[in-house]
């Protein structure tokens, strides 16, 4: 459950009294302050089931908005329906559920998200008010998982939360007192249900003047989007996957589940709720540490499929949302995820066996840093010189697990006065395999090539890629045609190494090179 964050704030006032003192020919004036507590009013919340009659069954929830009292979170009690609690002048914010005591009759949920408090107050929480929360997806026979309702008041800068997760589709909601001001009430609902063989995820959002009295929406199937989650079997691997899935902006209920891999779990969900995050954990290996995927920000529409594969090959450097090297006065810092996934899913613990990243200045060796692939972090002298920087990462496996990655980058840098992206590139191989980083033997394969980085948008001098069947021990070239190479796969169970060089228009250069990219079947 989520809960509301509560600001403390002074609920003091300091009172000044001045009092004249008469008899003499020039007045003398004395002065007292004091913190006196601030004046409080009876504030009577009464209960009533769904048949009318007073109720013992609930979980109220009076939060301070503003005023005195804007500090103040109460749960009032009272078995026979009926409670009185005292508290300062004030904006509050109520919600209350009323249960029965049975899961199968569902819970009433009623939100009063403006409760204005200046003197004696009277509330009546009606189970009868209530309308049923029906989402439902157009598959009858899919069961519900969970489900969460939130809303959201905002007044004076202040944001005050309140929530109800939900174990039934059985929920009923109100709306109770006067409306708030014009958007300062904001309302998310989420459902997760499931088959067999899909799972839907349902979200709604709403902005306004009062919380929601009911809720009912059946999407049909050109409604939904589709989004399909493939989990690969790295060479060598096997395992079980975990998925978790949930709306990107505002509170939210996600979900999780178990996927064996390889294999592909498959969702419908609405784009009314807007993006939606999904975070991938890969078996690990022996021994390893979890390894941990995110797509986060995934815009869906209604009819169409978008699809996101995990853990599977080219595996190789990846720039983006990232400079990769960074230059602040005279300290480069590296940053370059070598064994991002095919998809440049960017892993936050992938298997290796050792890594290192190498810096010469002016044809001198500065230093050479050992630990997480593509990361390191150098001091170098002032002023102005040539530089090459390379990172190597290497790890055992079969063919199509990228054995050794490395990247050679050279560039001119000077001191900067404040952190400056370095010029370096990345390129990526994007070809489709299998879900085990497996291309058909024998056969002809087109490998788009895609370049990241400080020569993309027309930067590119010149740009090389070969191709290797023998470990790197020789290399042919393949000419780059329309963003893409063409292979020739070599027999059954080899590994089919790639090799890309690019000189973009500054005279900045890249020698990339990926070990086993892929292996042949």
């Amino acid at each position: 459950m989520i809960n509301s964050s509560v600001p403390r704030r002074s609920v003091l006032r300091t009172l000044t009294l001045a009092v004249a003192l008469v008899g003499g020919a020039t007045p003398a004036w004395g002065a007292t302050a004091f913190a006196a507590e601030p004046e409080t009013y009876a504030l009577t919340i009464k209960h009533l089931d769904r048949a009318g009659r007073s109720t013992g069954a609930f979980d109220t929830t009076v939060t301070g908005i503003s005023g005195p009292g804007a500090n103040k979170v109460v749960k009032p009690r009272g078995a026979s329906g009926a409670t009185t609690v005292r508290l300062p002048k004030g904006r509050y914010l109520l919600d209350s559920l009323l249960t029965t005591g049975k899961g199968a009759d569902g819970m009433d949920w009623v939100v009063q998200p403006r409760l204005d408090l200046d003197r004696d107050t009277t509330v009546t929480v009606d189970a009868r008010t209530t309308g049923p929360v029906d989402v439902r997806p157009p598959d009858r026979a899919a069961g519900f998982l969970a489900g969460g309702m939130f809303v959201k008041v905002t007044h004076g800068g202040v944001t005050r939360l309140v929530n109800q997760v939900i174990p039934t589709a059985n929920l009923r909601v109100a709306h109770l007192g006067p409306a708030a001001e014009p958007g300062s009430v904001q309302q998310w609902y989420d459902a997760h249900w499931t088959t067999k063989t899909t799972g839907y995820a349902l979200g709604y959002t709403f902005t306004g003047t009062r919380a929601l009295t009911g809720l009912t929406r059946h999407p049909s199937p050109k409604d939904l989007a589709t989004v399909r989650i493939r989990g690969a079997a790295r060479p060598g691997t096997t395992g079980t996957a975990t998925i978790a899935l949930g709306a990107s902006a505002g509170p939210t209920v996600g979900v999780t589940q178990k996927l064996k891999t390889p294999g592909t779990a498959t969702y419908l969900m609405t784009p009314e709720r807007g993006t939606w995050d999904i975070t991938y954990w890969a078996p690990a290996a022996p021994g390893g540490a979890e390894n941990r995927y995110s797509a986060d920000g995934i815009t869906v529409r209604a009819g169409a499929t978008t699809t996101h594969a995990f853990d599977n090959a080219v595996f190789g450097p990846d720039l983006t949302g990232r400079p990769g090297v960074v230059r602040d006065r005279d300290r480069l810092a590296v940053d370059v995820p070598l064994l991002a996934d095919g998809d440049g899913h960017v892993p936050s613990s992938p298997s290796y066996d050792k890594a290192s990243t190498t810096l010469h200045r002016n044809g001198v060796l500065v230093g050479t840093r050992s630990g997480a692939p593509g990361r390191a972090g150098f001091t170098v002298p002032p002023g102005r010189a040539a530089y090459r920087l390379t990172s190597t990462v290497h790890r055992k496996g079969a063919p199509g697990a990228a054995t050794r990655v490395t990247t050679s980058w050279t560039f001119t840098s000077r001191t900067t006065p404040r952190p400056t992206p370095v010029p370096v590139s990345a390129v990526r191989f994007s070809p489709a395999l299998s879900p085990t980083g497996t291309a058909a033997a024998d056969k002809t394969l087109r490998i788009p090539v895609t370049v990241q980085g400080a020569a993309t948008g027309g930067r590119v001098r010149s740009l090389a890629v070969s191709v290797s069947v023998n470990g790197g021990a020789s290399w042919t070239r393949v000419p780059v045609e329309r963003g893409a190479v063409t292979v020739r796969n070599p027999h059954a169970d080899t590994g089919v190494s790639l090799r890309a060089e690019l000189t973009d228009t500054g005279g900045n250069t890249l020698t990339q090179t990926v070990i086993d990219a892929y292996r042949t079947q």
